[in-house]
């Protein structure tokens, strides 16, 4: 913990300077009226984007951010049923702004407000990346962080039954897709394995972003995929007006589950202590054919945050729990009882930020953040298969900055973690890995004009605790890796609504633990997995160019992309049975070049003033090359790769409540990799609907919906048990939220 105490004391160091420079620190302050009857708009989520400042207007519509340095910013208002506000705000002086918000039935709708001549600072990357918060939160929420994106376009999810999901962006999963909570590592394996859940659980969440291009870089070098922030706002960067908060309950049908959540923010002088309290409970998985067996789940994530906020900056720490036992489906070819997983993870952070006034550095953060985690898998209900212990340690100093040469701000960092690896009930050796990573990002704009660019270094150092010269996959050995990653993001506005761009990325990851080192039976998911101590880091350029068009009644955003990977690590099947474990086949590590494709379109447009149509296709062919010595040329797809899917909807609102239904179509899935089954084509159909009103100081919303209105039998080609299991049936689901 001596790291912790180092950026304890420089934080703490930093508040000394309480100079008469303070005295340029300022308030944004506002109301929020509604356009149409003028009545204030209480409950609306303000978010002052480069500073990461939030706040949420109380019963009378009024709002304070506090601790603004001078410069230039990008305010942005999301309240349900209203349009969601960007506003650019220059900051010499307290800032009062009267803001009026327009009703809207248009999930996309978004109004640019141009406050001065000046073009937009910071990493607004609104062209490429997604904000769902809201009624579209709501609406979509489900049990696990990619059950509740997955019908956004490109979007899917790897499953091995209902809990382990993760989310798939263009046929990127695993370490490709970095998933973050208020911007840290969750710092769990489930990006190793389809049987190890992501620790997040989005219940309890404001808001869910997803970034690509350059922002990603800040986070890691390989976030080829993206990066998901599940946004809690755990630690508070600023003093609320009032005690504010949330309380939640829901339930589903096709599990019999029930969810629970309450998360509360209270201010005491200069300090904000948050809490946020959560739990799911939930039985076997209902589908047309019967139950699948072991998919019942316990699950509770609580945490506390503390944040000392004073016009310097603030310092806060937060510490959270998130346990979980879940069940693995039974399968003949490893564990025909199934397994029984118990997890159970340990969260500490600290956070800092100070303000430097009339100086080129604008601020200066520091996160630390020490994640220790566990699991156990049982084969039998006494007898542990494997297990999994992780203690990952990341220590991040990032400072934004003014004006540098032409570029007009930007942001810079150092980040440096180490992970301390241990595998019991396998020969996967116990090994630590360890990472420095540095990185710049540029912006640039010129009138209509905007460029984003990023630059990173990073190496990584992969050592095992005892090299093992005689081990059956080669000298196991210590492995290091440096290399640089750079991104652009280039749009241009060119009027009426229309705007075109790209997104280039040139990536860099190294082979994980699990990749090198990995020697052993894997019962949890049926294979015996074999590592590669010799294998290359992964590099891939991935290159997008996407247009939209947003009209005062519709929208419409087209995104073609291009990822060629010159060595795509991955687990090949390689349907040899391991003498060992004659159930089980072998799967090898291996690296091979690789191409991903595809596009994604999405259109939106108000029918009338009550109705609502909305439609969304995407496409991903994944193949590797299969060139023979001899040059005969040839390619082969690659395994679990989502097929041609699309969704439409129709949606009526009016005032506070909409009802509407979605229809969801997949194709059939004749691109398979070897010893992969085909799936065929489905269409599901969809009903939501949701009702708000308010009373005295509350905001009560209640959403009601059915997925899979028609008990469909199918299968969802990401499923590594989809030639055993059907996917859930009809399930109906209530969500009550009350917000005070």
């Amino acid at each position: 913990m001596s790291i912790s105490l180092l950026l304890f004391t420089f934080l703490s160091g930093l508040s000394v300077f309480t100079a008469d420079s303070l005295e340029s620190a300022f308030t944004v302050s506002g109301k929020i009226y509604d356009s149409e009857n003028n009545e204030p708009v209480s409950f609306a989520y303000i978010h002052l984007e480069e500073l990461n400042r939030t706040a949420i207007s109380d019963i009378e519509g009024l709002f304070d951010l506090t601790n603004v340095p001078a410069g230039n910013y990008t305010l942005s208002i999301h309240r349900i049923g209203y349009k969601t506000q960007k506003r650019e705000v220059k900051v010499t002086e307290n800032v009062t702004l009267i803001i009026q918000l327009t009703a809207s039935i248009l999930s996309s709708e978004t109004i640019e407000v141009i406050a001065f001549d000046n073009t937009l600072a910071g990493s607004n990357i609104g062209h490429v990346s997604k904000s769902v918060s809201g009624s579209t939160l709501r609406r979509e929420l489900g049990t696990t962080l990619s059950n509740t994106l997955s019908n956004l376009p490109g979007f899917d999810q790897r499953a091995l039954g209902n809990t382990t999901t993760r989310p798939i962006i263009r046929g990127l999963g695993d370490e490709r897709i970095l998933v973050l909570q208020d911007g840290l590592s969750t710092g769990d394996v489930s990006d190793q394995s389809p049987d190890h859940s992501v620790s997040v659980d989005p219940i309890a969440s404001s808001e869910i972003e997803i970034a690509k291009g350059a922002t990603a870089l800040e986070y890691g070098a390989n976030a080829v995929g993206g990066v998901i922030n599940v946004v809690n706002n755990l630690i508070s960067t600023t003093l609320p007006g009032s005690i504010t908060g949330s309380a939640t309950l829901g339930t589903e049908s096709v599990n019999t589950s029930a969810s629970g959540a309450v998360n509360l923010s209270l201010p005491l002088k200069n300090f904000v202590l948050n809490a946020h309290l959560n739990g799911r409970i939930g039985g076997d998985t209902q589908t047309p054919a019967g139950s699948i067996k072991n998919t019942n789940f316990a699950t509770t994530n609580n945490s506390i945050g503390i944040s000392y906020v004073q016009e310097w900056g603030y310092f806060g720490g937060s510490f959270g729990t998130y346990i979980s036992n879940y069940g693995i489906p039974p399968d003949p070819r490893g564990h025909p009882d199934g397994v029984n997983i118990e997890m159970q993870k340990f969260n500490y952070a600290l956070k800092g930020e100070y303000i430097f006034l009339d100086s080129f550095l604008k601020t200066i953060e520091a996160d630390f953040s020490i994640n220790n985690y566990f699991h156990a898998e049982y084969e039998t209900p006494t007898s542990i298969g494997t297990e999994f212990g992780l203690v990952t340690s990341v220590l991040q100093v990032d400072a934004n900055h003014g004006e540098l040469f032409f570029f007009e701000n930007g942001k810079f960092g150092v980040v440096g973690s180490t992970e301390d690896y241990a595998v019991f009930g396998a020969s996967t050796p116990n090994a630590n890995s360890y990472n420095l990573g540095a990185y710049l990002i540029e912006n640039f704009s010129l009138n209509a004009f905007n460029l984003e660019a990023g630059l990173r270094y990073d190496y990584v150092l992969n050592k095992p605790v005892e090299d093992d010269p005689d081990s059956d996959i080669g000298f196991i050995q210590a492995k290091d890796y440096h290399a640089l990653s750079s991104s652009l993001n280039a749009w241009y506005e060119l009027g009426k609504g229309f705007s075109i761009g790209t997104v280039l990325l040139h990536s860099f990851r190294a082979p994980s633990l699990e990749e090198l080192y990995s020697e052993g039976p894997h019962l949890a998911v049926f294979t015996y997995e074999i590592g590669n101590p010799e294998l290359k880091p992964e590099r891939s350029l991935a290159k997008e160019f996407f247009s939209q068009w947003q009209g005062s009644t519709s929208t419409f955003r087209l995104a073609l992309f291009h990822n060629d990977f010159s060595n795509y690590l991955y687990p090949q099947n390689t349907g040899e049975r391991t003498t060992r474990f004659p159930d089980l086949n072998n799967y090898q590590f291996t690296g091979t070049e690789a191409l991903f494709y595809g596009l994604e379109v999405i259109g939106e447009t108000k029918i009338t003033n009550r109705w609502v149509f909305n439609a969304s296709a995407s496409f991903t062919i994944a193949e590797q090359d299969t060139t023979s010595p001899s040059g005969e040329k040839g390619v082969q797809p690659l395994p679990l790769i989502p097929p041609l899917k699309g969704n439409i909807s129709l949606k009526y609102a009016k005032g506070g409540f909409e009802a509407g239904s979605r229809i969801k179509l997949a194709a059939k899935q004749t691109r398979t990799g070897d010893f992969e089954t085909q799936t065929d084509g489905y269409v599901l159909t969809d009903l939501f609907s949701q009702y708000r009103f308010s009373s005295k100081k509350l905001l009560h919303t209640f959403s009601f919906g059915i997925n899979n209105l028609f008990d469909v039998r199918y299968r969802n080609h990401l499923s590594l048990i989809k030639e055993l299991h059907l996917e859930p049936g009809r399930n109906i689901s209530i969500l009550y939220r009350v917000y005070f």
